[in-house]
């Protein structure tokens, strides 16, 4: 080894010491606040049904097996025994959500439509659903977690929320979200702060916290999120569930916060997040916006209908992406990574293949700037649109406990204002250079297994001292490729683990196929509480 690589080695590991002793402390310091002996348990489901995937329920509903009106109201009744502990619900239609079950049950008595038929008309005929605040659901709150929308209900669905609904299902509830959805912990100043249903001194993670925590709790057998820079898949992590963000661009945006729906370049995704993973492709194949002609055709490339074999999948994996600025991959998700490709490994009767692109030490960088281009300014948003929010005045403010907003919009302003831009030339090239390397190594037969996040869900507040984390999600929306996170069980801790499968563009199928065979294998979720 030369003295130059070695020297540099030399300065990777004592950084890495470095950082690996700063997080210590963290979680030192914050765990004299949030002591995890002292956490509150959720009770166990009454209604052996509330664990059921929302396809097995679907189907139980067509054939009479059970009623629409018993599903949807036992799910309101598991939302009200274990919402005031986890605070993830912040909003509900539960009389209109039981009457319209009462109208399914009717429509089942009387139509003439085979089983069949029904599956393929509205395959989710009678299941609730959930959606998250920021998302449009007609009647619902639709404040973003803005003190200066507090009150704000929606006027008319979403896009996916009523794609959701035209496929037969029925909204139950608006969850809890951080303030304008950008945030690694479900916080806001309207609603206060989800929990996790694991371990209440733990995160849910961001912004689709409280869609996560009230699923993983078994009080919605169907959460619809969305994802910019992880906050689907984030969330699903922390709470052990899974989670899907599809190809980008396939799915109308029209109802998302501030969002019109028109063409435009985004990093936005919506994407189903669901305890088994067989809801995931029929879930994400109705929220396709194939009303327009682009769309259409490019959703026919798809086959989600297609599991594949994971013996004709070709697997890849990353251990440490090695992005300077987050904390290095602990030993727990680096055994859950180890677990899956053991097992396809064998499976395929070849090795499943080691990873390291240089484009992955850039995970932060790269989503940032490609955050720039999404044709909102933050400062404006934060204002609801009326007027442009004053990062000095608000910091001021803050300083005194005065600011409307709690502190990751002000972090947020900071960076857009004072933080040094990041060269659009090379953040262009790097994110075309390592596409290009993503697509020739896994083809349309490969993915590629990915650290979801360094760790499992930290302590309450612990994302202040570690903001570039969520990197390792937020780089699979600057490449628009689709991701899957997969649950792979529990810590010793009791704490969900996992990671992310990606593949190349319109390869949902592939992603999708290889969690159904690691939950087949390894078992997927695990409810959080003992039966």
């Amino acid at each position: 080894m030369s003295a130059k690589k070695f020297f540099r080695s030399l300065l990777f590991h004592f950084l890495l010491f470095l950082r690996i002793a700063y997080d210590w402390v963290v979680d030192f310091i914050i765990s004299f606040i949030y002591d995890d002996s002292k956490v509150k348990k959720i009770p166990p489901v009454k209604e052996s049904f509330l664990l059921d995937s929302a396809v097995t329920l679907a189907a139980k509903i067509r054939k009479k097996e059970i009623s629409s009106e018993e599903v949807v109201s036992a799910f309101i009744e598991r939302i009200k025994e274990v919402n005031n502990v986890l605070n993830a619900v912040v909003d509900n239609r539960f009389e209109e959500a039981i009457q319209e079950a009462k109208d399914v049950d009717a429509f089942l008595r009387s139509t003439s439509l085979s089983v069949d038929q029904l599956e393929k008309e509205k395959p989710f005929l009678g299941v609730p659903f959930s959606n998250k605040e920021s998302t449009a659901g007609k009647g619902l709150s639709f404040s973003f977690g803005l003190n200066s929308r507090r009150g704000v209900k929606a006027t008319e669905d979403a896009d996916i929320v009523a794609k959701c609904k035209n496929a037969g299902a029925i909204l139950l509830c608006a969850t809890n979200v951080p303030e304008l959805n950008l945030w690694t912990e479900t916080r806001n100043n309207i609603y206060g702060m989800t929990v996790n249903p694991y371990n209440t001194s733990r995160i849910v993670g961001g912004s689709s916290g409280g869609e996560a925590s009230i699923v993983s709790a078994c009080g919605s057998p169907i959460g619809l999120g969305t994802d910019i820079g992880g906050s689907c898949r984030m969330p699903a992590f922390y709470c052990g569930i899974f989670s899907h963000k599809p190809t980008t661009g396939l799915i109308s945006t029209k109802g998302m916060t501030f969002r019109k729906g028109e063409p435009d370049r985004t990093m936005v995704c919506a994407g189903p997040m669901v305890k088994h993973a067989e809801d995931l492709a029929p879930l994400t194949k109705i929220l396709f916006h194939t009303e327009t002609e682009e769309v259409a055709a490019a959703a026919k490339r798809l086959q989600l209908d297609k599991t594949v074999d994971v013996k004709d999948i070709k697997f890849y994996y990353v251990e440490e992406p090695l992005d300077p600025r987050i904390s290095p991959v602990s030993s727990e998700v680096k055994a859950a990574i180890k677990k899956a490709i053991d097992y396809v490994s064998e499976a395929t009767g070849r090795p499943a293949v080691k990873i390291q692109l240089s484009g992955f030490r850039h995970c932060f960088t790269l989503w940032r700037y490609w955050m720039t281009k999404e044709g909102e300014r933050f400062a404006s948003l934060l204002g609801n649109n009326e007027r442009v929010v004053d990062v000095r005045t608000e910091f001021a403010k803050t300083l005194i406990g005065k600011s409307e907003f709690t502190f990751p919009p002000i972090m947020k302003l900071i960076d857009d204002t004072y933080m040094p831009k990041v060269p659009a030339q090379w953040a262009e090239e790097a994110t075309e250079k390592l596409k290009a390397e993503l697509s020739e190594i896994l083809g349309d037969d490969g993915v590629l297994i990915f650290p979801s996040a360094p760790h499992t869900a930290g302590l309450h507040y612990t994302p202040f001292f570690r903001p570039y984390n969520f990197g390792y999600w937020a780089i699979f929306n600057v490449l628009e490729v689709p991701v899957t996170q997969v649950p792979m069980g529990l810590t010793a801790k009791g704490l969900p683990v996992g990671f992310q499968v990606a593949a190349t563009k319109f390869n949902d199928h592939l992603t999708i196929s290889v969690a159904k065979a690691l939950e087949q294998q390894f078992g997927g979720y695990v409810p959080p509480f003992s039966s």
